[in-house]
């Protein structure tokens, strides 16, 4: 059955900019290649975390959003344990009620960034 999971992962703040991507790109691709369904991606970027983890104090967090087979998730969540640049991850299976309130934030976040589009347009 096809579900719909969120992934939010933080890797460890010692990567370059391009170890980050590379990183972000090779869990974009175990879940494509694993028939999964991208819905969402968000980059947090650099946090610093509430606990230090590996005695670092900072993280480049990343969200994933996509549908799925169940018995994927245990195939990612493995790829995470054995992935040395990343400190934490955290997956969890959305509800109904979970995704119309992604879907709700994602469109208020387009508006918002339309709205400062057309001030900015006005502006110069």
């Amino acid at each position: 059955m096809i579900n719909q999971y969120e992934t939010v992962f933080i890797a460890t703040p010692v990567l370059s900019e391009a170890q980050m991507k590379e990183a972000v790109n090779k869990f974009r691709r175990i879940i494509t290649d694993n028939n999964g369904e991208l819905i969402h991606e968000e980059d947090w970027g650099l946090k610093k975390l509430a606990y230090p983890i590996k005695k670092k104090s900072t993280g480049f967090y990343y969200l994933f959003e996509f549908r799925s087979e169940g018995e994927f998730i245990n195939k990612l969540e493995t790829e995470f344990r054995r992935d040395e640049r990343i400190m934490r991850f955290l997956t969890f299976k959305m509800d109904k009620h979970a995704i119309a309130y992604s879907e709700k934030k994602r469109k208020m976040n387009s508006k918002t960034a339309e709205n400062k589009n057309e001030q900015n347009q006005k502006e110069a």
